[in-house]
């Protein structure tokens, strides 16, 4: 009998690199907060996860997104601004470094709980 890598990982393999594609694009916003007329970005995790381990029927938006493509992380969509800047710039830096350590935290998470999925394989395979 043979399981799948996936079944044995769950979706967190999945995460993490989402995750971490989030990270660069939530770093990408704080760098240019100071830009003119730079339009703050991010996209939907939970609609690309679900795209990513194959359940797309998920869906999930949030009231600061303008919906500009699907779930995966090229389909970057724009933020509403919550206090529109007089230079056109949309970057919340309050937010964004709010959402960079939620994400972080998240990302972290998904480590551990890989991390006790493999101790857990190898114990298994050890016969312990």
């Amino acid at each position: 009998m043979s399981i799948g890598f996936d079944k044995l990982l769950g979706i967190h393999a999945q995460a993490l690199t989402l995750r971490s594609q989030r990270a660069e694009v939530i770093a990408n916003n704080l760098a240019n907060a100071d830009t003119p007329n730079y339009l703050a970005r991010d996209f939907d995790f939970k609609t690309a996860l679900a795209d990513a381990v194959g359940h797309g029927d998920l869906t999930a938006t949030h009231s600061g997104h303008l919906r500009t493509g699907g779930g995966n992380p090229e389909d970057l969509l724009y933020q509403l601004p919550t206090q529109p800047a007089i230079d056109g710039n949309t970057v919340n830096e309050q937010q964004e470094i709010a959402s960079f350590s939620d994400n972080a935290l998240r990302y972290q998470a998904s480590l551990r709980l890989l991390s006790n999925r493999f101790q857990s394989l190898l114990s298994a395979i050890k016969g312990e």
